[in-house]
């Protein structure tokens, strides 16, 4: 709470140096209806889980099924996209799968949830797959199977790439794997990147974020679900107001910010991926396009399975549940054949 208090007397100096007067005082008001809103969300989203120690700091993780130690059908680790936390691929299929005999581990990733962003360079999936892989070690958990969706797509493969000895069998669902078309020049990233923009986007981040994503955070959901529909219930059972808070806010837009540049050194290495691979996305994505990553990683990745979902959208662990618990269940049993 004091080191709260002194970001907000940090950014409340810095707001009234560049804009003076009315304006200072009306970011002013919006600061504290931030912090509230923090405060608040913060309350209804208490931790739900542990939290495992990692150099530097600590990893909120989510645990289901089979506990460390109980016989099972191998675990599962859990890796969510942007915007996100570790409940929402739990309440999608991570439950299920432990209902199936599976341990599942379902990670906030590095300042996400109630994981601390630990690195000041924890942007890197590189860096977050470490931070992971550490993690796992500490919880004594042998090479498990990888499920990522959508940013975790490249934090998945940086696993697979840079701590092979801790995958069995990769899960990619609707992944970011590669650089895609206009996403290195130019735009937001070349106004983002500038002095002013970053100010600017500090300022925001503390001030106008969280009050105006609370406003539509249903309407920001709904686009990610298209065409499906938003399912009821969506936003609170998967603890999506978690991201107002400033601190998540602005390690999510980091994640955004550095992606094309890693995804521009990690694409060439993806032939390097040895363990079973399936690729899961659907053909109306209308986030992350399927012929620029999920195809293009298939054919990479040796021996990797494809599956396109027909009329299939972004959030595809929600609205193609069946396909995707029966595809990571059959990656399973691929891998404990293939281990024999």
């Amino acid at each position: 709470m004091r080191r709260r208090r002194g970001r907000i007397a940090r950014v409340l100096t810095l707001i009234a140096g560049l804009l003076g007067g009315a304006v200072a005082a009306l970011a002013a008001a919006c600061l504290l209806a931030t912090w509230i809103i923090t405060l608040v969300v913060e309350a209804r989203y208490p931790p739900a889980g542990r939290r495992i120690a990692v150099e530097g700091g600590h990893l909120a993780v989510l645990e289901a099924g089979p506990g460390e130690g109980s016989p099972s059908r191998g675990t599962v680790v859990l890796l969510h996209g942007a915007s996100a936390n570790a409940m929402d691929p739990m309440q999608a299929i991570g439950r299920r799968l432990a209902g199936d005999g599976f341990r599942v581990l379902s990670f906030d990733r590095p300042g996400f949830g109630y994981s601390d962003r630990i690195a000041p360079d924890a942007a890197s999936p590189a860096v977050q797959a470490r931070l992971i892989s550490e993690a796992l070690a500490g919880l004594k958990v042998g090479p498990a199977l990888i499920v990522g969706h959508s940013w975790s797509g490249a934090l998945a493969t940086a696993i697979a790439l840079d701590h092979p000895e801790r995958v069995a069998g990769l899960a990619l669902l609707a992944p970011v794997s590669h650089p895609w078309p206009g996403g290195g020049v130019g735009g937001y990233a070349g106004w983002y990147r500038s002095l002013p923009g970053r100010i600017l986007l500090t300022i925001a981040t503390y001030t106008v974020a969280a009050p105006l994503g609370l406003t539509y955070l249903d309407r920001f959901a709904e686009v990610v679900f298209r065409p499906q529909g938003l399912p009821e219930g969506y936003l609170d059972g998967a603890r999506v107001p978690l991201v107002l808070r400033p601190s998540t806010f602005g390690a999510n837009l980091r994640d955004l910010d550095g992606l094309y540049a890693f995804l521009e050194r990690q694409s060439p290495r993806y032939r390097d991926i040895t363990a079973p691979t399936v690729v899961i996305a659907g053909d109306s994505d209308p986030v992350v396009k399927t012929d620029v990553h999920a195809r293009a990683l298939a054919r990479e990745v040796p021996g990797a399975k494809l599956v396109v979902l027909p009329g299939v959208g972004h959030m595809l662990q929600y609205v193609a549940a069946d396909t995707v618990v029966a595809e990571i269940e059959a990656l399973a049993a691929r891998e404990r054949v293939g281990a024999q």
